[in-house]
């Protein structure tokens, strides 16, 4: 029954050996991200008035940073907190893998506020900057998870079936759901926020855009993802599906507000540039 069905590439996760060290598929996708909002995050500061590319990569390093710790943390709360109890040391076993997007996102709010307390900004003007340069990444780190062959999707019976040959999958055809997370999540959700952020929005129109789009996509996504086997559906829903849906209903509440015009507008912080051929009066000609 297998064989009528698509088989999983079975690429090596690592891509690269060097003596000991090896780098993993998984890592440079998240290396993929970073490079991302480095790119498109100095582009938009040189745009836009109340930012320059000092102050972006200054919250891009701790929003990274951020969002490991944040990652780690809520994968072995969110879905291994039994392990943890047992053996407290699994919480820095980074090799054996497992993180959390809730849990980064968490981590990355937290960056957040903390920035825009120490830089003055609200922490809605430093959302709507952000959002945008987040899905890319997201989109990435899903292709990772479908080199590892990892995070598969629930058992189906339609053409793109895929086989995969980890253990606990068994020989039947699975919905390929990292894919599906890496189109809704990664570009999807960035072509939806790039066409919304061109024209003036709003503050926290953008930010609250990105928390409604990304719980959608994830929560309808995981009607196709296997659910962990160690926690299995809880109730109607799976794990991934209750953590997004306080991101949708915070989503819709902040956009709602936004439009009510309850955030306050940023104030610009940005060093202004010199103006071109400018002269001081000390260096003009003398008569």
């Amino acid at each position: 029954m297998s064989e009528q069905y698509l088989q999983f590439p079975g690429w090596d996760p690592v891509a690269i050996s060097i003596g000991p060290l090896s780098v993993h598929w998984y890592g440079l996708m998240y290396l993929v991200g970073a490079a991302f909002a480095l790119w498109w995050g100095n582009k938009q500061a040189d745009r836009d008035p109340n930012w320059n590319r000092e102050a972006w990569q200054d919250l891009l390093f701790w929003g990274f940073l951020a969002l490991i710790i944040g990652g780690r943390l809520g994968y072995v709360f969110f879905y291994n907190f039994e392990r943890l109890l047992a053996d407290p040391i699994y919480l820095f076993r980074f090799g054996e893998g497992g993180m959390s997007f809730h849990g980064g996102l968490i981590g990355v709010i937290t960056a957040l506020v903390i920035y825009a307390k120490r830089t003055q900004r609200t922490l809605m003007s430093v959302g709507d900057f952000v959002a945008p340069l987040v899905p890319v990444g997201l989109g990435a780190g899903r292709i990772g998870n479908f080199i590892n062959g990892e995070l598969w999707g629930r058992v189906t019976e339609v053409p793109w079936g895929m086989v995969f040959p980890a253990e606990a999958a068994g020989d039947l055809p699975r919905h390929p759901s990292q894919l599906y997370q890496a189109f809704g999540e990664g570009l999807l959700l960035f072509l939806v926020l790039y066409w919304f952020s061109r024209k003036p929005r709003p503050v926290g129109a953008i930010g609250g855009l990105f928390l409604l789009g990304y719980g959608v996509a994830r929560f309808m996504v995981e009607y196709f993802r296997q659910p962990d086997e160690h926690l299995g559906l809880l109730g109607l829903f799976s794990m991934g599906q209750w953590l997004s849906l306080p991101m949708v209903i915070a989503g819709a509440l902040i956009m709602w507000l936004a439009y009510q015009g309850k955030f306050a507008a940023p104030t610009s912080t940005a060093q202004p540039a010199k103006p071109k051929g400018s002269t001081t009066q000390k260096n003009k000609k003398r008569k």
